[in-house]
């Protein structure tokens, strides 16, 4: 689900189900002939059932949390590597680091104006990589003169190094998704652990559809927040460019000329 109004449908949608179940089986199997057959059987079911069925759902809501805070730390990451070969960048020969700082803010920029709505998509800009490869560039035709230039360099390579790596972290984050049969399995226990407690017989079918209400209710918003939370940088939940802004305004705050 990649928009608010699709997850909006989908709770609506679930208990309307949940609840319309609850009263077609009151209406054509009545509560009568099936609470003492039933009840003992159903009551235990749907204790094991729950059960399981909770233990996997915090399990896929707790991991797909930790990638999401795991996405946001890495881009965090990129943005403070992008500052720091800024940075590192005046110790190089004056013409390699005015060249390095004005691709270092081309970087920044298209990271936020281009490739964030295109992850947003599913794609990646292919701006950015061109001006990472210029960087490369530029950093291999250094000739340094002294040697504090060479330690500059030395560093800006290991600073580009570990910038590059999680720019290549950022972009498979934003690929990967849950396997479909682990979503099958979610579906599916869904539809069990509801319909299980629809199968409840009780004398007041008020309090049984209230009651299956609020379990379809909770479950479908516990799938859809899993289901956004998956795509770190896509939908109404996603690591936002607030990193790289930040960025942004601290090179630009430092400019060398």
């Amino acid at each position: 689900m990649q928009n608010t109004p699709v997850s909006i449908a989908v709770i609506i949608v679930s208990v309307l189900a949940s609840v319309s179940l609850v009263y077609l089986l009151a209406r054509f199997w009545p509560p009568g002939t099936r609470r003492s057959t039933h009840n003992d059987i159903v009551g235990p079911s749907v204790q094991v059932l729950g059960t399981t069925y909770a233990v996997i759902l915090a399990f896929m809501l707790s991991g797909v949390w930790t990638n999401f805070r795991l996405a946001e730390s890495n881009a965090e990451r990129e943005a403070n590597s992008l500052v720091n070969l800024s940075r590192i960048s005046r110790g190089l020969p004056a013409s390699e680091s005015t060249q390095i700082y004005h691709l270092v803010k081309s970087y920044a920029a298209v990271i936020v104006n281009d490739e964030w709505p295109a992850m947003d998509k599913g794609e990646v800009s292919p701006k950015s990589h061109e001006i990472v490869q210029q960087i490369w560039r530029v950093l291999s035709e250094v000739q340094p003169q002294t040697p504090a230039q060479q330690l500059s360099l030395d560093h800006a390579l290991a600073e580009m190094s570990n910038f590059t790596e999680f720019r290549r972290i950022r972009q498979l984050q934003s690929r990967s998704q849950i396997p479909a049969m682990l979503w099958a399995v979610l579906v599916v226990g869904a539809v069990i652990t509801v319909a299980s407690a629809c199968l409840f017989s009780a004398e007041d079918i008020g309090i049984h559809m209230l009651h299956v209400f609020f379990l379809a209710f909770l479950l479908s918003l516990v799938l859809v927040a899993i289901a956004n939370i998956d795509h770190p940088f896509r939908g109404p939940v996603h690591v936002t460019s607030q990193s790289f802004t930040y960025a942004l305004d601290t090179i630009n705050g430092e400019d060398l000329l």
